[in-house]
């Protein structure tokens, strides 16, 4: 049998100007990450508020291979403590501000082949106006 396993991280942290909120998702072995700049800091309703009624919304990064390390089932209170040490001594990881630039490149790339190819279909309209245009007047009409 199959097992799925899905892991969500939200990370609220203020970068020297604003308050943001970095999630991070893992969710059969594929890494994707969202950023969400909340301004002021969020209160604990705003934050739940997030996540129950807009999670939808979140555009999250195309998601990459993720070669998490998997370690053995410990004490739930050691995870407990784990966890709480790790979240004081580190804010959001760098892989998910490594997904995030690459999916922000990405949308770029995007939006460039976009915007030549409606440059080229404008280009190509001109032209057959040009020639509908000169035909036209070779005709005399």
């Amino acid at each position: 049998m199959r097992k799925i396993g899905a892991s969500f991280t939200l990370t609220v942290y203020h970068d020297g100007q604003f308050w943001v909120g970095m999630f991070e998702c893992i969710e059969d072995g594929r890494y994707s990450a969202c950023r969400i700049v909340f301004g002021a800091e969020p209160s604990d309703e705003e934050i739940l508020q997030l996540i129950c009624n807009r999670y939808g919304e979140l555009h999250f990064t195309a998601p990459t291979p993720h070669e998490g390390v998997s370690k053995p089932a410990t004490n739930p209170k050691r995870r407990q403590r784990e966890a709480a040490r790790e979240m004081r001594r580190r804010g959001p990881s760098t892989k998910a501000q490594q997904a995030i630039s690459e999916g922000r490149e990405a949308s770029a790339q995007q939006r460039k082949a976009d915007a030549r190819e409606r440059r080229d279909d404008e280009k190509r309209t001109r032209f057959e106006q040009r020639r509908t245009k000169r035909k036209a007047k070779h005709r005399g009409k």
